[in-house]
């Protein structure tokens, strides 16, 4: 694709993003999207080649924007990787609420096995977060199970928030979520006993996902066993 074809395409996504945060997916037809863009149907068609095309490429820019902003404010937080965990979920939430009907495009329509490139940074990025807790000693449980319980909680949290009137929204709701799952899969302080050997575990499996990333000499089949053995005094 050409730069001018890509640029014609982004200005077409401003416009229907626009329709998207003022009147939720139903403002999206293609017909109103052509009409505010100043395009005629079959362009757009070519560009997207049907409604749910569009409507996959706007969930795509949604992560874009997501993801932007969740780095922008990370990096101005102080480098602990819980506090980090904590600033994350509240980043996450208030993005919903900002931008309701892109976060319901973006999470309440997930189909497995088409979930754009984005999405996967965007889950990419939490699974960092966790890696580098689990490396500092501060991880209850492995990194993808704390994925898992992350995600499910930050989205269904920000979900139920966005179905309620905003003023009845009560946040705190959010706050004693996030309280609970993050007490549940992380710890207060850095493992310092022999004795607490999950935590420790879990930072040396951490660890060894970063070596291996880096290219540290081990066969697939010593890298399985030495991780099976991991995870095995984790839990």
């Amino acid at each position: 694709m050409n730069e001018g074809r890509r640029a014609a395409r982004r200005q077409v996504l401003q416009v229907a993003a626009k329709l998207l945060e003022e009147g939720g997916s139903e403002a999206v037809s293609t017909r109103a999207v052509a009409a505010a863009a100043g395009i005629t149907a079959p362009a757009l068609y070519r560009m997207f080649d049907d409604k749910d095309g569009l409507l996959a490429e706007l969930a795509a820019y949604g992560f874009g924007m997501y993801l932007a902003e969740k780095r922008e404010a990370l990096a101005l937080t102080p480098d602990d990787p819980v506090t980090d965990l904590y600033r994350g979920w509240d980043l996450h939430v208030d993005f919903g609420l900002r931008h309701p009907a892109f976060y319901v495009l973006m999470y309440g329509t997930a189909r497995p096995g088409h979930r754009p490139p984005a999405a996967d940074e965007a889950h990419a990025l939490l699974v960092r977060l966790l890696g580098r807790a689990a490396e500092a000693g501060r991880l209850r449980v492995p990194v993808e199970q704390a994925t898992r319980v992350i995600h499910a909680a930050t989205t269904g949290a920000t979900l139920a928030l966005i179905g309620e009137e905003p003023s009845q929204r009560d946040l705190t709701t959010s706050a004693r979520l996030r309280d609970t799952v993050m007490a549940s899969v992380t710890t207060d302080s850095p493992a310092s006993s022999g004795s607490d050997l999950a935590s420790h575990a879990l930072a040396l499996d951490a660890a060894l996902e970063t070596a291996l990333s880096t290219g540290v000499p081990l066969r697939d089949t010593e890298t399985a066993l030495l991780r099976e053995w991991l995870q095995q005094l984790a839990d």
